[in-house]
Order: C-alpha cells, then structure tokens, then sequence
C-alpha cells in the first residue's frame, strides 16, 4: 500500500473524545504541532506557523488514548495522514489534516511518565488456535459437549493441563 505515513511531534489541543461505537472503541483529538527556528537576527529561538491534525484512535489504542492524554501533554503521533477537501457553510474548499493513529506516546525529550501495561482480555479456553502435529498421528478430537471421551482421564483434557502459546511467552 502506498499511504502516507507520518510522525508528528507536538502538544495535544483538545481534550479526548472518547465513543463506543459498532465496531469498537474510537477516540480523537486535536494536536497543536508548532515549527521553532533559530532568529538569527533576534539570536534566539522562535516559534514559526502552528499546524492543527485531527488524530484519530481505534480500538485499544483509543481506549488507552482517552485515559492517558490531558490538554497541554507533549506527545508523538505515528499514522497514516488522510487530507480531506470537503465544501462547508458554503465554502468551497475546506480543508482538513486527520491522522489515523498506529501510535501515541509522551514526549519523553520533555517530561516524563508512568507507563501502565492494560490487562489483555481473556480468550476463549476452549479455541485451540496451536498448529497441528503433522509428523504424528492426530488426537482424537475432544467431544462437542463439553464431556470427557470414553476412557479419557483428567489428565488428557487437553486445555485443562496443557499451556496456550500465548500464555508461554514472555513480555
């Protein structure tokens, strides 16, 4: 795909709008990217034009979005950058900046914070998403209502004893 793909620097603008919608979470808010140059003349720095985005979050990202960012907050945006040309109170050619966010994060050049890891919802048990053994003979597969196959023990029911992969790794 050939989108767009920016990094924005700045402070957020508004507060996070934060919505439940059908397809999940979505939040957005505005951040306020301002240029700084060195005036030589002045021999010190200067702020240059300020540029509003409106920053769009979905899912997680929203939900995480929405509780960590405040007015004020220097932050990093990663997205893809969508401009939109649309006609507005009757005016032709009005313009704006949205950024689909992948990622936000403080500025830690800045200031600094504390990170909070969000618990991961539980999966389904019972959905073994492991790949097949193909180079053994296949197990014989768990009966659809829940009770243990003829002969089978404790032991052999299979997620009861056995670890899921995701559980296994380390983060």
């Amino acid at each position: 795909m050939n989108e767009t793909m920016v990094c924005v620097v700045g402070n957020v603008a508004t507060r996070p709008v934060y919505r439940e919608t059908v397809s999940g979470p979505s939040a957005r808010f505005r951040i306020a990217v301002t240029a700084r140059y060195w005036d030589r003349e002045k021999n010190s720095w200067a702020d240059g034009h300020t540029n509003f985005f409106t920053v769009w979050a979905n899912r997680q990202l929203a939900t995480n979005a929405a509780a960590s960012l405040s007015v004020g907050e220097p932050v990093i945006v990663q997205g893809r950058l969508k401009v939109r040309t649309e006609t507005r109170e009757g005016q032709p050619d009005w313009m704006s900046a949205d950024i689909d966010a992948v990622s936000v994060g403080h500025d830690l050049a800045r200031g600094t914070t504390a990170f909070r890891r969000t618990p991961r919802p539980e999966s389904n048990p019972a959905a073994d998403r492991s790949e097949p053994a193909w180079e053994t003979d296949p197990a014989p597969s768990p009966p659809v209502d829940g009770t243990a196959a003829e002969g089978a023990t404790a032991a052999d029911d299979g997620d009861a004893t056995q670890l899921r992969p995701e559980a296994a790794m380390v983060t």
